[in-house]
């Protein structure tokens, strides 16, 4: 069996390190370098820089940090945020950057999936995937009435952009088989309703996700505690959980996590 890993993410503004809730209110922790240095001293398996500031001006700025991280950290780092095609990639990767990470891009054009894939191999493309959890009695986009009253108050997740501030049409498990067989590597999932609340994980869609895939599966959104981290590796079968607010505030070490891991009994790399 393959050893869990634990990945701590950096949402990156301007080179510092910030946190909000729900994408919101965000707090400087910071400077994305020397935290993510600390994280590889801890244990960290890899580290996931994301750039919510990614616009046309900040692009440089981003490309410049990800040359520091790479001089500094020896461990994987994989870097995401406004990035919408295989020249933003290639700056990326060309950096020192090990994979690259495409979200809302991916979703209005898929094939740039297969694009970065093509040319780079599946092993340097995650797949990041924003969803919401909704009603079919209350989302009727892209169906018909019909379909909409026949599922009642089935639970159904939904594919967001621009850090959950926009609802697609597109349903998360289509979307995510369609992203494999393009040729990602992995799937990075964020629930955005737990994201931030530190109330724990979705375990249940987790496990539904490792059924129809056969890629790794990498669970963000609403670690709290070890125990919320135990679970979703366990009963939610993802191979990776990506955390932030428990490390950021201190609350715990990575490696004080992997410790209480060992001792709940799951098999992460010391």
């Amino acid at each position: 069996m393959v050893a869990k890993r634990i990945i701590p993410c950096l949402d990156v503004k301007d080179g510092r390190t910030v946190k909000g809730v729900n994408f919101v209110g965000l707090r400087d922790v910071g400077d994305a370098v020397e935290l993510g240095a600390e994280y590889a001293r801890q244990g960290a398996d890899e580290l996931v820089y994301l750039d919510i500031s990614a616009t046309v001006e900040g692009r440089g700025t981003f490309v410049n940090l990800v040359r520091r991280i790479s001089e500094r950290i020896n461990i994987p780092f994989t870097v995401g945020g406004g990035i919408s095609s295989l020249d933003d990639a290639a700056r990326l990767l060309d950096a020192g950057a090990d994979k690259i990470s495409i979200n809302s891009a991916a979703v209005r054009n898929p094939s740039l999936i297969d694009q970065i894939a093509g040319k780079y191999g599946s092993q340097f493309v995650v797949l990041a995937v924003d969803a919401k959890k909704v009603n079919g009695s209350d989302h009727g986009v892209g169906t018909t009435g019909g379909e909409v009253a026949d599922r009642g108050v089935e639970e159904r997740w939904q594919i967001t952009t621009h850090g959950g501030r926009q609802m697609t049409d597109m349903e998360l498990f289509s979307w995510v088989r369609e992203g494999q067989e393009r040729g990602a590597g992995e799937i990075l999932l964020t629930s955005m309703d737990h994201d931030g609340t530190k109330a724990g994980y979705p375990c249940e869609l987790f496990a539904r996700l490792s059924e129809v895939l056969t890629i790794p599966i990498i669970a963000s959104g609403g670690a709290g505690s070890a125990e919320d981290i135990a679970a979703v590796l366990s009963e939610g079968r993802a191979d990776a959980a990506l955390a932030a607010s428990i490390f950021h505030y201190g609350e715990m070490t990575v490696g004080q996590l992997k410790s209480r891991l060992r001792q709940m009994g799951i098999d992460v790399r010391v």
